[in-house]
């Protein structure tokens, strides 16, 4: 029986987990549409919401561990990536086909390049980014940076498809012994990071943000060092956590890890002034302590009433569809704003509601109409076996 042929059945899903990925997916959300109206990070509101990215890292690591820790004697590595081209990928073109979609709605003073794209070049930049590659900043047609100018948050699933290959590659070989010394070394990478201290010499051009792990999303040397930074010490403490297998069981643990996610991301921003170095040390400790101890909490406790499952199966489902779709609407909502600068409070109210809702009714509708059924198709024509074992 060929293994790059037979589809293992999923395991059983952690609930709480997937609705804590909800729970950090819509305060996500919330982040982006306040940073519209935000003079830099020290009066964001929601004001650490960006921290969302370092848990979903660290939820990543734990769940690739938990699913295919096991199960390499039975699994190729060709059937590893399909597997999670079949999981992640349909929704990254969809994103990116909805960035494509709404790019001309975008057209303000924020976004001049706009309308100087002409729609062929905006086709094969399309075509580009459905690849996942990362886009170089010069080519940028937004006038961002991003690597994905269609829809900017793609940029965390470029660092988490690197750490599927590495994961697939080598990490899955490494020894608990040797994922902790990873983990270590990892650990004071994000210190470096956190506490501003530059041991690269990289960070002198980030002094509109300093203090902090908000980067990760160019092709520049300051950011891909952000973003290696924020990828591995929390995949690496993930999937260590799951090799270990010693979770911590909490009575109505999606709620108590519910709240401590909220608290955590909209947190202000901590020091000014000479103090700065406190929202360093605030988001060091939240990356490097909490969020794994949330993600043992919420992987050790179980989920007892039907309404606590509701909930997280609901936002499990939505949870990535509505990180991966919601910022074209952002687009959207920020040339509103620098369109309209006269517009009353209760204008902005509106529109902010609006666009938050149907964000997630729009993450709820790709996921039932356009998710399940895709990958349910890519299921059949990639894998001709399905082990139910």
């Amino acid at each position: 029986m060929d293994k790059n042929d037979v589809y293992l059945a999923s395991k059983p899903r952690y609930e709480i987990l997937d609705g804590l990925r909800g729970v950090a997916a819509i305060l996500v959300v919330a982040f982006h549409l306040f940073e519209t109206y935000s003079h830099g990070p020290a009066t964001q509101i929601i004001n650490h919401g960006y921290l969302a990215v370092d848990f979903f890292f660290a939820l990543s690591g734990f769940v690739i561990g938990y699913a295919y820790d096991d199960r390499w004697n039975r699994m190729s590595t060709i059937n590893f990536f399909k597997r999670r081209l079949v999981r992640l990928h349909p929704m990254v073109i969809f994103g990116t086909f909805l960035g494509l979609c709404m790019y001309y709605f975008s057209s303000s003073p924020e976004f001049s390049s706009v309308d100087k794209t002409s729609g062929t070049m905006l086709l094969l930049y399309f075509l580009w980014c459905c690849t996942i590659i990362p886009m170089p900043s010069s080519l940028d047609f937004r006038g961002w940076g991003e690597t994905n100018p269609f829809n900017g948050p793609v940029w965390s699933l470029q660092w988490e498809y690197l750490a599927n290959i590495l994961y697939a590659l080598f990490i899955r070989k490494f020894s608990k012994l040797g994922l902790l010394i990873c983990v270590v070394i990892f650990a004071l990478l994000t210190v470096n990071l956190t506490l501003n201290i530059d041991i690269f010499h990289l960070f002198s051009v980030r002094d509109y943000a300093r203090y902090t792990v908000i980067g990760g999303w160019s092709l520049t040397p300051d950011q891909l060092l952000i973003g290696l930074t924020r990828l591995l010490y929390p995949f690496f403490a993930g999937l260590l956590i799951s090799r270990v297998g010693k979770l911590i069981t909490v009575r109505g643990g999606f709620w108590w890890c519910s709240i401590f996610i909220v608290i955590l991301m909209i947190m202000p921003r901590i020091g000014s002034g000479p103090a700065d170095w406190l929202n360093g040390l605030y988001e060091c400790v939240a990356i490097l302590v909490l969020f794994p101890l949330i993600v043992s909490m919420g992987a050790g406790s179980r989920v007892t009433d039907k309404r606590t499952t509701s909930v997280c199966k609901f936002f499990g489902e939505i949870s990535y569809p509505l990180y991966i779709t919601h910022y074209p609407f952002v687009y959207m909502q920020v040339a509103w704003v620098r369109n309209h600068p006269n517009a009353t409070l209760s204008q902005h109210i509106v529109v902010c509601t609006g666009v938050y809702l149907i964000s997630i009714m729009a993450a709820y509708a790709a996921y039932k109409l356009y998710d399940v059924p895709v990958r349910e198709f890519l299921r059949t024509k990639l894998f001709t076996k399905v082990n139910k074992r």
